[in-house]
């Protein structure tokens, strides 16, 4: 498994391409390489949380969970200026990749970071506003609901969580599982599409 997008290092030889996309109806160029998530194009289930995605009332910091190179979290901070929004990755790869498209895209109200254990190598007392993710669904099963919990964790009273998954790929337990942490009241299908589940939650 030491190649997958989940890894630190990808040891896979290094293929960088560019290519442009539109999201959000703004077209985005993205260089891309072998060793991060969806090389080839922005993946079905990142477009949908892209579109579908609308930011809280509340202030504060959003934060893309499993950034890769950059789709999700470049195409939110395009669209919602005035907010500033962190992107975190385990893939050092990735996070290079993500660092270089929000430089070609002018994209300056983001910033990445690179955290060997994700959401939890964050500092104590940093909370966000909202947090989405489209989960590592290779790294298993545990490592996608850590996120879930660190995510509820992380979130400022009124914060909302962003979920994309596949229905073949566990989206009933992260539906029981975010009932769970936020309530059965606070959880809600935003869309559903080719098989894909938007999930929403809002903490109280």
């Amino acid at each position: 498994m030491s190649d997958h997008y989940y890894s630190r290092s990808p040891k896979v030889d290094h293929d960088e391409r560019t290519w442009n996309y539109t999201l959000r109806e703004t077209v985005l160029s993205f260089t891309t390489d072998r060793g991060v998530f969806s090389k080839g194009e922005v993946d079905f289930g990142s477009r949908l949380l892209i579109e579908s995605y609308e930011a809280p009332e509340v202030s504060g910091k959003m934060l893309d969970v499993g950034c890769g190179y950059g789709p999700i979290g470049l195409s939110i901070a395009k669209a919602y200026a005035n907010r500033h929004v962190v992107m975190l990755d385990v893939n050092e790869r990735a996070c290079q990749l993500a660092k270089k498209n929000a430089s070609t895209n002018g994209v300056s109200n983001c910033e990445v970071r690179c955290y060997e254990n994700g959401v939890s190598d964050l500092s104590a007392d940093e909370e966000f506003a909202s947090i989405m993710t489209n989960p590592p669904i290779r790294a298993g099963k545990k490592t996608v609901h850590d996120i879930y919990e660190d995510a509820w964790k992380r979130l400022l009273p009124g914060g909302t969580l962003w979920v994309v998954i596949q229905k073949k790929q566990g989206a009933s337990s992260t539906r029981s599982k975010l009932e769970l942490l936020f309530g059965e009241e606070a959880v809600e299908v935003k869309k559903k599409d080719k098989g894909y589940f938007i999930f929403f939650a809002r903490k109280n």
